[in-house]
């Protein structure tokens, strides 16, 4: 059973979502904030597997929000539900630690498949929207320490292997595992393998942040 909290400010919102999670047999809501002081109260208090972040909320927004549950460290994930045609803190979002968003005007169906996605650890967002998505949005952010340090001197990349930072630079370039694998020559399981080797040495917590890496450390230039 995957367990859900809800944080929007809007209580329609709030009980739409509400009754389509509660209509499937392996979701249950636990809670529901209407900002996000109420998100990161209540996530410490319920530990719900998925939050449902919105990024627009009155006080504390979803970003800060999602980087306070995050940092944490607990097991909760954050999928944030926003209105990317007009939302350019996506992106921010991703970077305090979400590990996907949704459209608001998403079908129900694939908002059930990114809960449960996002529950087993995968990212909601396909690599190639993921790649259009940090393209369009990395300008509007400040630059972080790391923007300054090549990539061969960053301390996440340091224990990667010459193949393992190979495959981060092509995921950072929205490469598929499948694409990995015909490109590069290798079979996918064993894409598979140094993706999660990845993902466990730089401290990533799924596909999405791997992106985020490899843009951090220029291993990936923005177009």
């Amino acid at each position: 059973m995957t367990t859900v909290l809800i944080a929007d400010d809007q209580p329609l919102q709030r009980f739409g979502s509400r009754m389509l999670l509660e209509s499937q047999d392996d979701m249950t809501v636990v809670g529901e904030a209407a900002n996000g002081s109420e998100a990161v109260r209540l996530a410490a208090e319920l530990h719900p597997d998925i939050v449902l972040m919105d990024i627009r909320m009155p006080g504390l927004d979803g970003i800060e929000a999602t980087r306070r549950i995050t940092a944490a460290g607990d097991r909760t994930r954050i999928l944030i539900v926003t209105t990317f045609d007009l939302d350019e803190y996506a992106y921010a979002g991703l970077r305090a630690g979400a590990s996907g968003f949704l459209v608001k005007d998403a079908q129900p169906e694939e908002l059930l498949a990114g809960i449960r996605a996002v529950a087993t650890g995968d990212a909601v967002v396909a690599p190639s929207l993921t790649r259009r998505l940090l393209d369009a949005y990395v300008h509007h952010l400040p630059t972080g320490p790391s923007s300054e340090t090549q990539p061969q001197d960053d301390p996440r990349l340091a224990s990667l292997t010459d193949r393992e930072r190979e495959i981060l630079t092509v995921i950072g370039k929205g490469w598929t595992n499948t694409e990995i694998a015909t490109r590069l020559h290798l079979a996918e399981s064993t894409v598979k393998t140094h993706v999660g080797r990845i993902l466990a040495k730089t401290g990533s917590r799924d596909r999405i942040q791997a992106v985020i890496l490899a843009y951090d450390t220029k291993l990936v230039q923005t177009s």
